[in-house]
Parts: C-alpha cells; structure tokens; sequence
C-alpha cells in the first residue's frame, strides 16, 4: 500500500518542531533523537533494523527519486513534504539535499555485551579521543567497508550519530555496532578480557602493520591526531605502524584506519 505523504504549508507546524534550526539543535543536543541526511542515509537508515525513525521530511522535487526508499518506511512513520523555501526556512540554512529523517536513539549496549556476542573470529575498531565528527564518520566508513564487526570507543569520543558524523559516514554509523567504554584503559582491559589482540597503531609502533600475524579476533586501536594514544598504552600493547617515508611523521587517523584495516580484514571466501 503506497505510503501516505503529508502535506506541510506552516513553518510553525508542530509536526515538524523537531526539523527546526538544525544546527542549533546539534549543539545542544536532541533527548534520545539524531538527525539522518541524505538519500543514502535514509536508504541505511530504513534498510536495517538498528535504529527506528520518528519521522521523514523531503523536499517535493525529492519525492519522485525516493519511491524505493519510500516503500520501506514503516507505515507507523510520518513522510511530511514541503517545498524547497519552506524547507530552508526549517531547517535555517539551505537544504539542498532535501531529504532528512529524525531518528530514535535506543539504549547503548554495554561494550562488554557487544563485545562478547561477536563470532570467534572478529575484526573491532578501538577509538581513544576522537573529537572531530569529520574523522569519527569516515572512521566508521572504513570500518564497514573492511568487514569490522564493532566500534569501541572511550568515553573522551565524540558522537558517532551527530547529524556530520552520520553524513560523513554514508550511514555507516547507523549500521555498525558501536558501544562506549570508559578510559582509553579501560577499553583495552575489556578487549583483552574478551579474548582481543589488541594492535594500538602509532607513527612509533614497533611492528609494520604488513608484517603482524592477526589473531581471529583482532582490534585495531586508534588515537587522536596530534597526541595519539597514550604512552603507557603503547607500551603495554603490541604496537603497529604504517610504513611511510622517513621526512613525513602521520597521516590523517581515518586515512591510516582505512589502511591498516585493509591489511587486517579477512575476506569472506565465495
């Protein structure tokens, strides 16, 4: 049965209050609700059943292109339309991509839990102080492309489901797991608790990434750029660096997440 659009003419319309001037509300914060933007991330968003929708609302000219992903929304869902200027006025700055969805946050898994009902064999993405929401939803790009199972994060992290980080990330935010633990630490403890070789991956790691055996269950371990990771957790890990020329010192921390996973991901063999 087609799914019923709703017409919206009112830029006080309570229905879409929740639309309003977007990137205020990314500031300080939305009570168990996020922000999903972009045909592709809607098609994540409503292609997997991590995360459930309040509501969709589309630019008109978008309606035609978004009949597939139309066709999936639960019929429980409201698809509000509106026009371009309404739209813009909304959402307080030019909506060009026309189509936004407001999500519902559901109760963070523990990362022991989460941890603990990954295969035999898992790949997980361990992260200590990623602040920038560029980094975090190109990091979570990465670890979908290259098979990882997980994203642990520290409590320094900031959120894989800010409205950027989710854009960033081609919805890969909303489709790989991802729970928070506490210190950079303390995620270690728990990986290794739960059977992990934990690699911690520095400019200065004493093994080249190509050379590590890999364990059948294996986290990488990222820091933020400019500190990394914390001395006494290098010294206490099995360390791994990227090799690169001698007058260059680090790249970009998604850049060397996309590589050294890449070295670590194990295909699945047809």
């Amino acid at each position: 049965m087609p799914h019923t659009l709703i017409r919206i003419d009112d830029l006080e319309d309570p229905r879409i209050a929740a639309y309003r001037d977007i990137r205020e509300r990314d500031l300080v914060g939305r009570k168990g609700r996020f922000v999903a933007e972009g045909k592709v991330v809607l098609n994540v968003l409503f292609s997997t059943a991590r995360f459930a929708a309040e509501s969709v609302l589309l630019r008109e000219n978008r309606v035609p292109g978004m009949t597939h992903i139309i066709d999936r929304i639960p019929p429980e869902v409201p698809v509000y339309v509106a026009s371009g200027d309404l739209m813009d006025a909304i959402a307080g700055f030019p909506m060009h991509r026309g189509v936004l969805a407001i999500g519902l946050r559901s109760e963070e898994e523990p990362a022991e839990a989460l941890l603990a009902r990954l295969p035999s064999e898992a790949l997980v993405v361990a992260l200590a102080g990623i602040s920038d929401h560029d980094n975090m939803g190109a990091i979570f790009r990465n670890a979908a492309a290259f098979g990882a199972d997980a994203v642990i994060m520290d409590r320094t992290c900031c959120d894989p489901l800010y409205r950027k980080a989710i854009r960033v990330s081609v919805g890969a935010a909303l489709k790989v797991p991802f729970a928070r633990g506490g210190s950079a630490d303390a995620v270690a403890d728990t990986l290794e608790a739960q059977g992990f070789q934990v690699l911690a991956l520095s400019p200065s790691g004493k093994q080249a990434i190509e050379d590590v055996e890999r364990a059948p269950r294996c986290a990488l371990l990222l820091g933020a750029e400019g500190p990394g990771l914390p001395e006494a957790l290098l010294s206490r890990l099995p360390s791994v660096r990227i090799p690169m020329r001698a007058d260059f010192d680090s790249l970009n921390v998604a850049t060397a997440a996309a590589i050294a996973l890449h070295r670590l991901w194990r295909p699945p063999t047809l």
